[in-house]
Order: structure tokens, then C-alpha cells, then sequence
């Protein structure tokens, strides 16, 4: 895998923080790399809430589309040669379950501030320490509707699922006083899939099923 030419370390960087999140998730979790473009790759994560996670970076890899597991990546990324090179580990494709979402095809339904998902994020937090079992938050606290998003011609609800893969990813800034007031969560559809975009991710779940589906 190679990162980079320009602001090398900045992409190595970025990528790292995605799979220290997805790590700290899932220490035995797989991480996806996938070519989005000549320039721009896509990691993908299955998070626990059944929803993906992703984050694009710029770079490559080869072959195009492969899953290596989460630590071997993460130990490639702290050994980054010069060049911008990284060793991400043995391929391990049987190992990833879940269908991806296309890359193109979606519709711009709205926008939410990021202040109001990050209240929305801490009222879930506090909702799931109340009632979470060893098994974590019961899903019917994660299917939850936590605020309906429309436009003119449909309307979705967002579930208590993808905000918490927001702020577990990182995805979402973690205080009120690091969100700027242009920070927004922009929403998009089509008809199988919701996709919330943040300022550092992306995640993705299947509409009216789990986003964990069997290939």
C-alpha cells in the first residue's frame, strides 16, 4: 500500500486514527482498503452497531480491493518507510461479510448540526449506561429514532445505531467546544442504504435491514 505523494504523513496520519478507532472497537476487527480512484483509496470497517464506517484517504493499493486485520495494518502504518510505503499485513478477504454500499448514486436529503448530534450522541451515552447488560446497549435503544431527517421528496429517520458509530469512530468531535458552527452531519439516501457524512468519516447503514449482510 502506498500513501501520499503530498502531505504524506498527513494521510498516514488521518488512516492511522481510523484504524486506532476501529481497534479500540474490535481488537480482532478486519479493515477493508479498497480503490476509490487513480489517487484515493477507501478503508472500511463493520462496526458493532451494524453499521459501516469508512474513511478515504489518498493513496493505493494493490491488489485494488483487499481486507487485512486491524493490527497488522496498524503496525504497517507506525513503520511507514519514506517513500510513503506501507506493509498493511497478510490478505485476509474471507474474512470480510458485509456488503458495501455503492460509491455513487446518493441523494442529498439534508443537513444536521454537528452540535445537535453530539447532544444527541451524549443523551444516547447516558441512556445506554442505564440500561446496557454485558451484552451492550439493548436494541431497542439502538434502533431508537433519534430525529427524522426530510426533504421535499422523502424523509428518513436516523437511528441511535449510526450516531453511536459516529462518535466511536471518531467521526464527530467529542465536546461541544471542539465543533465549529459550520460543522454539519450532511444525509444522504438511496433506496437500500442511509449514509451520514461527518467531518472525519462517513458511515453507512442499510435501509430497513442490518448493513451486516452476507455475501
Amino acid at each position: 500500500m502506498w500513501l501520499g505523494p503530498t502531505s504524506m504523513e498527513a494521510h498516514r496520519a488521518d488512516l492511522a486514527a481510523f484504524v486506532d478507532r476501529a481497534k479500540r472497537l474490535d481488537e480482532i476487527a478486519v479493515i477493508r482498503l479498497r480503490t476509490r480512484s487513480s489517487r484515493l483509496l477507501t478503508a472500511w470497517m463493520a462496526t458493532g452497531f451494524d453499521v459501516l464506517a469508512s474513511r478515504v484517504v489518498v493513496g493505493r493499493v494493490r491488489p485494488e480491493d483487499t481486507t487485512v486485520a486491524v493490527d497488522e495494518l496498524a503496525r504497517g502504518l507506525s513503520r511507514m518507510d519514506t517513500l510513503g510505503y506501507v506493509n498493511p499485513g497478510f490478505a485476509m478477504d474471507s474474512a470480510w461479510r458485509s456488503a458495501l454500499p455503492p460509491e455513487s448514486g446518493f441523494v442529498h436529503l439534508d443537513d444536521v448540526p454537528a452540535r445537535v448530534m453530539l447532544d444527541l450522541a451524549q443523551q444516547g451515552a447516558r441512556l445506554a449506561k442505564e440500561h446496557s447488560s454485558s451484552h451492550g446497549p439493548p436494541a431497542s435503544l439502538l434502533d431508537q429514532e433519534v430525529i427524522r431527517v426530510s426533504s421535499a421528496n422523502d424523509s428518513v429517520g436516523l437511528p441511535m445505531r449510526c450516531v453511536f458509530a459516529l462518535t466511536a469512530m471518531g467521526f464527530l468531535p467529542q465536546s461541544a467546544e471542539a465543533i465549529d458552527d459550520e460543522d454539519i452531519i450532511r444525509v444522504r439516501i438511496m433506496p437500500a442504504w442511509l449514509r451520514l457524512d461527518a467531518r472525519f468519516g462517513s458511515v453507512y447503514r442499510r435501509r430497513g435491514s442490518s448493513a451486516v449482510v452476507l455475501r
